[in-house]
């Protein structure tokens, strides 16, 4: 991971704890600086302190070596990322989408990515300075959450190196 270029990540309203650990996984491999696990997300320990064992069993560990936060309030979340500075890129289907390998970044930046029937809502999306998308070429209209955060993540990593 760039040094100069820290990515962050938002993982909104994303209903499968298998989803989150993979994500979680994916994270650690990609050496995101933080996770912020918002609104429905599950977390890989609940609110009493107890394992969620499928977070637990996608994420083989990850959650260990990679920082997570849960936060309720995304918007709040967003607002104190902007002013910390940082770029905020959504991963949706968009008429305002970008194709994903399109976007080089160039300072600290959070990607968000949401819920796995409804996605990010257009009102957060409206806070977004960014909204990628991956081309889908088939008879599907999506990719599992967790594989297109992973081509995401991996896409703007490559990015902060050039």
């Amino acid at each position: 991971m760039s040094q100069n270029h820290p990515i962050s990540l938002i993982v909104h309203n994303v209903r499968s704890a298998e989803n989150v650990g993979s994500i979680l996984r994916t994270a650690d491999a990609v050496g995101i600086d933080t996770v912020y696990l918002c609104g429905i997300t599950p977390a890989p320990v609940d609110r009493f302190g107890r394992p969620n064992l499928r977070v637990l069993k996608a994420s083989l560990g990850a959650e260990k070596n990679v920082e997570w936060e849960q936060r309720e309030d995304v918007y709040e979340l967003l607002k104190e990322l902007k002013k910390e500075g940082k770029e905020i890129i959504a991963l949706e289907q968009s008429s305002r989408a970008v194709d994903y390998k399109e976007i080089k970044i160039q300072k600290p930046t959070a990607l968000i990515v949401g819920n796995e029937v409804t996605g990010i809502e257009e009102e957060l999306l409206a806070l977004c300075d960014t909204v990628i998308d991956i081309p889908m070429h088939g008879e599907k209209e999506s990719l599992n959450v967790a594989v297109a955060t992973g081509i995401a993540l991996y896409s703007l990593l490559t990015s902060t190196r050039e």
